[in-house]
């Protein structure tokens, strides 16, 4: 198929566009071109368009823009941090730099304070100054290295909430399991040093993905459901804690109301908080924002869109899209696509993978994409 002959040159130059040192030299510089991505087969409501923000950002996984306007992106299974830098206000990136390589899982990025801080596996590093020395990065501080060593649903996202501190997550080890150790299913915090770790909710699977409503301030949050009990069930699932030391229900309770086959016996689905929303099987989602920008309709104000990566072991693929969640108050009344077309459903083939959402201050909204290697932008114009 000649887009996945695409797709394998991408990462060929996207590893000859990266840096061999921690300390790279001055970035490369990409000039605006006609994407070969197939974006025509992307649909959207009537006045949304999509264009390609930045290309060959080879695995672009979570995303944090900063106030000056850089682009912090990580990776999962590349070792490296990406800084993007749009420097002629068209909104295509051509300036990219490596930060940092050599790194395990770097999935988490968040910036704060002028300092960037990244998430490992088991610790957290933080790169200070860094806007001021993208082109030279400083060697990162450790400000936290006690979190479990194991890869399966190791990444993390992270990001700074309302409270200033930054939030965790660590991951069930395994696909269903009950983890002696209390850490694991868990959404943590700390200070931005690396202190007073606490653990804020439990029950949780796997999140990649969470955000807080830009008006009560409660916290919002994807998991991705447990594996092998079919193509249909469990739901992944969008959930909903207003307050801190709440259950979702792992590894005992699946969607709210399926009880698991091996754990399901030992607690009941009541003593749990149902998802907000079920979410397809094996959908995955992931990134999750909030849409408070002017550019969209009004309609769009304050409604969650989360990204559905896509599934991995279903016999026909389901996913692959942008999703949005429509609240009335802190009820979800709707759950509908607003972006699909990375999945051809008749060949049932893909060609990308949303990954995580970033609002630009102009309104717009970028989505990343680890298969495609690819930034999009998606605007609104009446």
């Amino acid at each position: 198929m000649k887009f996945k002959a695409f797709i394998l040159l991408t990462a060929v130059f996207g590893t000859l566009f990266s840096c061999k040192n921690i300390n790279p030299p001055t970035p490369k510089i990409f000039r605006k071109a006609l994407t070969n991505l197939p974006l025509d087969r992307i649909k959207l409501p009537e006045g949304f368009q999509i264009d390609v923000y930045a290309e060959n950002i080879t695995d672009a996984r979570s995303m944090d823009l900063s106030p000056g306007g850089t682009l912090f992106v990580s990776t999962r299974g590349e070792d490296k941090v990406y800084a993007l830098r749009d420097t002629n206000g068209d909104y295509h990136a051509d300036q990219v730099f490596v930060l940092a390589k050599g790194l395990k899982m770097p999935n988490g990025v968040a910036f704060k304070d002028g300092h960037l801080y990244v998430a490992e596996v088991s610790r957290i590093l933080k790169f200070e100054n860094i806007e001021a020395n993208l082109a030279n990065p400083p060697a990162p501080k450790v400000i936290y290295d006690q979190y479990p060593t194991e890869t399966h649903h190791g990444w993390k996202y992270i990001a700074f909430g309302p409270d200033g501190k930054l939030y965790v997550p660590v991951g069930a080890p395994c696909n269903i399991c009950e983890p002696e150790k209390e850490i694991y299913c868990t959404i943590t915090r700390m200070n931005p040093d690396g202190t007073g770790l606490e653990i804020v909710q439990r029950g949780i699977r796997n999140t990649v993905g969470f955000t807080w409503h830009p008006k009560n301030k409660n916290l919002w949050f994807t998991d991705n459901g447990r594996d092998m009990m079919g193509d249909d069930i469990p739901a992944c699932e969008l959930n909903h804690a207003p307050r801190d030391g709440m259950h979702f229900g792992y590894p005992y309770c699946h969607q709210g109301d399926l009880p698991d086959p091996e754990f399901g016996q030992k607690r009941n689905c009541s003593e749990f908080t149902p998802p907000a929303q079920k979410a397809g099987a094996h959908v995955a989602p992931l990134g999750l924002e909030f849409y408070t920008g002017e550019q969209f309709p009004s309609k769009y104000r304050n409604q969650i869109f989360v990204a559905e990566h896509g599934s991995w072991n279903r016999s026909k693929k389901s996913g692959y899209r942008l999703m949005m969640a429509t609240l009335e108050g802190d009820k979800v009344v709707r759950y509908e696509p607003f972006a699909e077309g990375w999945l051809d459903v008749a060949e049932d083939d893909v060609w990308g993978r949303p990954v995580d959402i970033e609002l630009m201050p102009d309104g717009s909204m970028l989505v990343s994409d680890d298969f495609a290697n690819a930034i999009y932008r998606i605007t609104y114009s009446r």
